[in-house]
């Protein structure tokens, strides 16, 4: 059975992860997550009593506890959602972000090591059977231009310190595979959407604020362009990478999926049944990237994954999830602000 830690696992992306390797009967999941503002247990009622999961409160920057939990489980597989990951709070206080995403994620790595024995010496005792996946973004890449794609190979350039931090958390992950010659993976994924994303992030957000008869404010112009993807297909590629990916590779998870932000809330004015005059455009973010395009190729040629949501489908399924989960919606950002 395989013994995987997932950090970030009550987030949004982390707990459907959760769900989408609970659906295995070959692997135990423990999920290491501090609960702060984005992550919540109700995300996982559902799987909580399942026999194969159990749940920790704690931060990854506490390398005592982290030592403490290989010690008791013997992970052979870490997956690394846990970050702060929200671009304008980085902007208001960028220091939660560089102690989260950059020290925690070098606490997790010295950890990993030590416990699987990688000093940078190779020697045939060495755990084969490990694998440590760093999920990271396209944001890390910067601002594209009209055309092309980020490539693998792009050189990266962030404009924020959300994205400054994670580029800097990939930059630590791959110089432990180069030094001491661990099994590091890192996927860097387009936007997500689907069910359980935090309410400040941009569908649930423009859906509440329809549903409380409140302007919809858009950065700018809105026609900031972004690829989509729906949240199992990013689970389905994070779970393939780290079964199959080839250590020290960065793998780009896409759909093709590029709109505009105001290509989203215009769907989302048509599913409220709402008109175009709801909107509100505002002061663009400082910094604020104009378009992020993946090329995913390799992770399709060489893994053999593909994204099997239709966009429209996707869209439709999303805001029906959220209309009917709108007390879950209310309560986060009521116990949030």
């Amino acid at each position: 059975m395989k013994r995987i830690l997932i950090t970030g696992g009550a987030g949004f992306i982390g707990s459907n992860f959760i769900r989408y390797l609970l659906q295995r009967k070959d692997v135990f999941v423990l999920n290491l997550d501090a609960l702060t503002y984005a992550g919540h247990l109700e995300n996982l009622q559902d799987v909580e009593n399942r026999t194969q999961y159990r749940f920790c409160k704690g931060d990854i920057c506490d390398k005592a506890l982290v030592e403490a939990l290989f010690a008791q489980y013997d992970f052979d597989t870490v997956i690394h959602f846990a970050a702060e990951s929200h671009v304008d709070r980085s902007i208001l206080g960028p220091q939660v972000f560089a102690q989260t995403n950059i020290l925690g994620t070098q606490i997790l790595l010295e950890c990993a090591r030590k416990a699987w024995g990688y000093d940078g010496t190779q020697t045939d005792d060495l755990r084969k059977d490990v694998k440590f996946v760093q999920i990271s973004t396209d944001e890390v890449y910067g601002s594209l231009g009209a055309e092309g794609l980020f490539t693998e190979q792009t050189p990266l350039a962030p404009n924020s310190p959300y994205s400054a931090s994670k580029a800097s958390a990939d930059l630590m992950a791959l110089a432990y595979f180069h030094t001491y010659g661990m099994p590091i993976n890192i996927t860097r994924c387009t936007n997500n959407y689907g069910p359980y994303q935090h309410p400040e992030k941009l569908i649930p957000f423009m859906l509440y604020q329809g549903w409380k008869e409140k302007p919809l404010p858009i950065y700018g112009d809105g026609l900031q362009v972004r690829d989509w993807i729906y949240v199992q297909d990013h689970c389905a590629a994070v779970a393939l990478v780290a079964e199959h990916g080839v250590a020290g590779e960065v793998y780009h998870i896409g759909a093709n999926e590029e709109h505009t932000n105001m290509e989203i809330v215009e769907k989302i004015l048509n599913f409220l049944q709402l008109p175009k005059s709801r909107i509100v455009h505002v002061t663009d973010r400082l910094g604020h990237d104009r378009r992020y395009g993946m090329d995913s190729s390799k992770i399709r040629t060489t893994l053999g994954w593909k994204p099997h949501m239709d966009f429209e489908q996707g869209m439709q399924q999303t805001m029906l999830w959220y209309a009917a989960h709108q007390n879950w919606v209310q309560s986060i950002i009521q116990r949030n602000g």
